[in-house]
């Protein structure tokens, strides 16, 4: 059993080391992740406050606390500001064969039990495999906390007659599925589409330069990141992440 002097000692240094990344967040104008970052670091100040005798230690933490907390609680107003402004933008950047890019990883942040409608645009949900990326998205927004009832697409059919065929059938296939859970898939086709964008009701827009189709095609029979999506292997592509309180819809 570990001493408590010693699982305090733990607790300070974590503290210190999110505590530091969060000013350094900061210091960037990247506010969303600062942000969590001060909370994390908050909270484990907490728990080594709790944990403490000195009188004069005790102080000291409090005023810490105090100071973390107040420059958090300033940069939630800003984010919630810039929010209903709708000037809110963060950029993500995924390198050419870089992992931990899932959908859930991407996506999680922005999806609660508020979300009830999403909008997708996507001009390439054709071919088989785009189709099992468009099932993927759809498997993740029907678990919690999402709510989801209405998934709207948006889409271009496919020149070529067999793929067309098997593009309808699959599309047809998945919204058959959606609707056992409950979830009513409504498509569109536009010829005109070129534009990849995600919305959420809540107010949440993802624009992905390749849409949902940034993952590679993997090698061999049993490769890690066949069931993992967290594991495979990304194209170079742009994530930017918006928010507008009134979302359109399609």
């Amino acid at each position: 059993m570990a001493k408590p002097g010693v699982a305090l000692g733990s607790e300070s240094t974590a503290a210190a080391t999110v505590l530091k990344r969060a000013v350094e967040l900061d210091s960037e104008s990247r506010y969303q992740q600062a942000l969590v970052c001060y909370q994390e670091g908050i909270d484990l100040l907490l728990q080594v406050l709790k944990g403490t005798k000195d009188d004069a230690k005790k102080r000291t933490l409090r005023e810490k606390i105090s100071g973390y907390m107040d420059r958090a609680e300033n940069i939630k107003k800003y984010v919630d500001q810039e929010k209903e402004d709708g000037k809110y933008h963060k950029q993500i950047k995924i390198e050419e064969n870089a992992t931990g890019f899932s959908y859930e990883t991407l996506f999680k942040e922005y999806l609660n039990e508020t979300v009830t409608e999403v909008w997708i645009e996507d001009p390439y949900i054709r071919q088989i495999h785009q189709l099992y990326n468009l099932l993927r998205f759809c498997e993740m927004l029907i678990k919690k906390p999402c709510n989801v009832k209405t998934i709207h697409l948006l889409t271009s059919l496919d020149k070529q007659g067999y793929v067309k065929e098997s593009q309808r059938n699959g599309l047809e296939e998945i919204k058959m599925s959606l609707s056992r859970h409950g979830v009513l898939l409504e498509i569109e086709y536009s010829s005109s589409i070129h534009d990849r964008e995600i919305r959420f009701n809540n107010g949440w827009m993802i624009k992905i330069g390749r849409g949902l189709d940034y993952f590679k095609k993997l090698q061999g029979r049993f490769p890690l990141g066949y069931h993992d999506f967290d594991l495979r292997p990304c194209h170079e592509t742009t994530v930017d992440i918006f928010h507008n309180k009134h979302t359109k819809k399609i």
